[in-house]
């Protein structure tokens, strides 16, 4: 998500964030590993036309509780079970790159090239990711990627992604999780981005999940779906959930807790693979100025799986 792509969505996602606090969405959220598909009752949704550094903490707030690694009928193709972080600014050589392929930040904090301590560290199994205001006032804050701006690293098309993790709390925090496609410069074809988990701080009782096709050259209005998961308030910030999404030929299905909460056609145009991000950006279309100084995101893990043919 470069910055232009983040102004279309943001105003967007705004509009549809106040829709549902007027009508005053609320439910709940438990703590499971993925299982059968269970349809969600209250969801609405919308639609329109450098070098390697590893990092060693220095807090966490909770220890691991991670679920199954194995899971019936897939094979598991990507695991971090974040007992060490392989991440450099933008690779080559390692899992993670702390930039987007792409090269484009976003929000209102800038994702910085990972030293020791910031933004990045594990303890016990978790990654704290941190934003913090430097002394000039402008923010930082950090981001991971799965492929580099040179196509290398992990990706894959079709199959099931999921993370473990306990947002932040406060105004103007915007983590997400979330696949974007990566598609070669030979290719004119849209890419496919899609938001497993995009949080707004201001709204602590919602969460939501997006499709979204990227044209190649970016200047026409793409294919947007949208949908917003009621959850407890505060559910989501004091505790560990579980996002998950399977990406398959025909569906989209999201899922929280090991139960699904919306679906959405697959695009014909999906032919490519895709990276996996996470991130913990500010702003997107909301004030910061009283954003928590600094603000954490907790991850335990983040796994991808296939289905056994």
């Amino acid at each position: 998500m470069s910055r232009t792509r983040f102004v279309f969505r943001s105003f967007t996602t705004a509009f549809a964030l106040m829709a549902c606090v007027l009508a005053s969405c609320g439910g709940g959220g438990g703590g499971s590993t993925p299982a059968t598909a269970v349809p969600a009752s209250s969801a609405s949704s919308t639609a329109s036309t450098s070098s390697s550094a590893s990092v060693s903490a220095s807090s966490s707030s909770s220890t691991p509780a991670s679920g199954a690694v194995e899971k019936p009928g897939y094979t598991l193709t990507f695991n971090d079970e974040f007992d060490a972080l392989d991440v450099s600014a933008n690779g080559p050589g390692t899992r993670w790159t702390a930039h987007t392929p792409w090269h484009g930040d976003f929000g209102d904090a800038l994702f910085a090239d990972p030293v020791a301590g910031f933004p990045f560290t594990v303890e016990n199994g978790i990654l704290r990711i941190e934003a913090r205001k430097r002394p000039d006032g402008k923010w930082e804050s950090g981001l991971l990627a799965s492929v580099d701006a040179k196509n290398v690293g992990f990706k894959q098309q079709y199959g099931y992604f999921e993370m473990r993790a306990k947002l932040p709390s406060g105004e103007g925090v915007w983590p997400a999780f979330w696949l974007d496609s990566m598609i070669p410069p030979q290719f004119e074809d849209p890419s496919l981005e899609i938001d497993v988990l995009e949080y707004y701080g201001q709204f602590n009782d919602i969460y939501h999940s997006t499709v979204t096709v990227w044209p190649k050259d970016r200047t026409q209005i793409s294919p947007f779906w949208n949908t917003q998961i009621p959850v407890r308030a505060n559910s989501l910030t004091t505790d560990f959930h579980v996002w998950g999404v399977s990406v398959e030929p025909d569906w989209i299905i999201f899922y929280l807790d090991g139960a699904e909460t919306w679906r959405t056609k697959t695009p014909d145009t999906h032919k490519h693979e895709m990276m996996i991000l996470v991130n913990l950006a500010l702003g997107g279309g909301w004030p910061i100025t009283n954003t928590p100084n600094p603000s954490y995101m907790y991850v335990d893990y983040i796994r991808a799986y296939k289905k056994v043919t």
